[in-house]
């Protein structure tokens, strides 16, 4: 009997124990802002509720196993409303970035109810320049980045007049919950059948023992790589403090076509320029914080997705991780980018987010129990100061009723001890930053996006680029259109 496809995986339950041991909230988010005039509140619902069949789980709770036996599944929610899941708002005057942002960060505050389905969109209305922006929010046990993107892309169109979105076969109805004894009886089956399909496949792994054996090797010692760099705990920092349950957020824009072209530049990937923007920008906030920087290295999350192409459109958490050096200490951006692309190269030959992978596929065997004070222990780590995940978006425009989508950006949820996550996001030719801090470590997080902007200017500088301004980078909200980078 395989694992039921309605049970959470091991990592995406995990995501529940997170947040049920302290102030994290566990929802991945995005701020999209679009051309004017406004929609009517009815007009988005009924967009929703005509592309619903296709992202069924956006009509489902989860409903937990008895005893703690197993861990939840999803059942379709009698009770569901539409209209409870869309909201609508305005900002303040003068409508501006600066209360947009002031809205996002609230919005983000607030825990998803678990007795409902995991998501919430906000119509946002009131912008200063007749626009509106959509604030959308989803637990990350029901969507990772990519998935993520995929439903977007769904609930979105890409051209301002589509056609038609053809019907469900039939009128949707909820089908009837299953009991509690039936839960529990599932679980536990479930639990006892389940090893017999491991050892199923480790007999028809012995059909080819060579390829076999290698492959447990390599495994083997990637998941060592991976345990090796946990149980190495990151330096201290002011970023790793105790959170508390308010947030803020702002954001930085940048040229997808820029990044590409110190890329090209300097060598590496665009992901390698990303991670050296951020250092550098952390580098700068450090030290105006009085925190001596010499030598120091801080250590990024960095998930990586793992979905294969036959899993797009597939929600739930298809994700590993690697841990990426972050060289503050260096404030030179030549040496900077060249020492984070030969971590990353180093990285990734070691097969680290490979191993993390293997790690989290045994997890689905451990009994729910033990998964929930492992979530809990994680909690108390210091395994990394930063998350940043850079997330590849949709490269053309976007529509909801017929309005185009200007920019997209990203969230990615705080950890108990990680007062920052920096989340990143390219479409249709920009790089969407979100910067997610705790509200009351990171009261400066302003400041620290204005290091974000300095940082991409002076890799640009490094590269041989000249910056769109003297900044580098446009923020709040800016629409001008993109130009090449020209070199010097």
């Amino acid at each position: 009997m395989p694992r039921s496809p309605d049970r959470l995986t091991a990592l995406d339950s995990a995501f529940l124990h997170l947040e049920d041991s302290g102030p994290a909230h566990m929802h991945v988010a995005s701020v999209m802002t679009f051309e004017g005039p406004v929609p009517e509140y009815d007009e988005i619902l009924r967009l929703l509720e005509s592309r619903l069949h296709l992202v069924p789980r956006y009509r489902q709770r989860l409903t937990p196993v008895p005893f703690g036996q197993g861990r939840p599944v999803w059942t379709d929610d009698p009770h569901f409303n539409l209209r409870y899941h869309l909201r609508h708002t305005g900002v303040p005057a003068p409508g501006g970035p600066e209360e947009l942002k002031t809205l996002a960060g609230r919005v983000f505050s607030q825990r998803l109810d678990r007795s409902r389905p995991l998501w919430e969109i906000w119509l946002v209305d009131g912008l200063a320049d007749g626009g509106f922006a959509l604030i959308g929010k989803t637990h990350h046990a029901l969507v990772d980045g990519i998935s993520g993107v995929d439903i977007t892309t769904v609930l979105l169109d890409t051209t301002p007049d589509p056609g038609p979105v053809p019907p469900p076969d039939t009128e949707w109805a909820p089908r009837p919950a299953p009991s509690k004894a039936q839960l529990l009886a599932d679980a536990l089956l479930e639990r006892a059948t389940v090893p017999g399909e491991a050892v199923r496949g480790l007999r028809a792994l012995t059909r080819g023992p060579r390829r076999a054996l290698g492959r447990v090797v390599r495994d083997a010692a990637a998941a060592g790589e991976t345990l090796w760099a946990t149980l190495n705990p990151a330096p201290p920092s002011p970023l790793n403090v105790r959170i508390g349950p308010h947030r803020r957020y702002t954001w930085v824009d940048g040229d997808l076509a820029q990044f590409k072209a110190i890329k090209e530049e300097l060598g590496g990937t665009v992901n390698d320029v990303v991670l050296t923007a951020v250092s550098l920008a952390l580098g700068r906030w450090l030290r105006r914080h009085a925190f001596p920087t010499d030598g120091l290295e801080l250590r990024a999350l960095v998930p990586v997705s793992v979905r294969a192409d036959v899993e797009r459109g597939a929600l739930g958490n298809r994700v590993s991780a690697m841990y990426a050096p972050l060289p503050v200490g260096i404030e030179d951006p030549e040496r900077a980018h060249r020492r984070v692309h030969e971590a990353m190269v180093g990285l990734k030959e070691s097969g680290q987010a490979v191993g993390a992978h293997v790690l989290t596929q045994l997890g689905d065997f451990a009994p729910p129990t033990i998964l929930s004070q492992a979530a809990r222990l994680q909690n108390h780590q210091r395994w990394f100061n930063v998350v940043v995940t850079n997330v590849p978006g949709p490269q053309f425009p976007l529509y909801v009723c017929g309005r185009r989508m200007l920019r997209l950006y990203p969230v990615v949820p705080l950890a108990r001890n990680q007062a920052l996550g920096i989340a990143i996001m390219s479409y249709d030719g920009n790089l969407g930053f979100g910067l997610l801090g705790d509200f009351d470590a990171l009261a400066d997080l302003d400041d620290l996006a204005q290091d974000l902007e300095t940082s991409i200017a002076d890799l640009a500088r490094a590269a041989g680029l000249r910056p769109r301004d003297a900044r580098g980078l446009r923020r709040g909200g800016d629409r001008s259109r993109r130009t090449t980078p020209v070199r010097t």
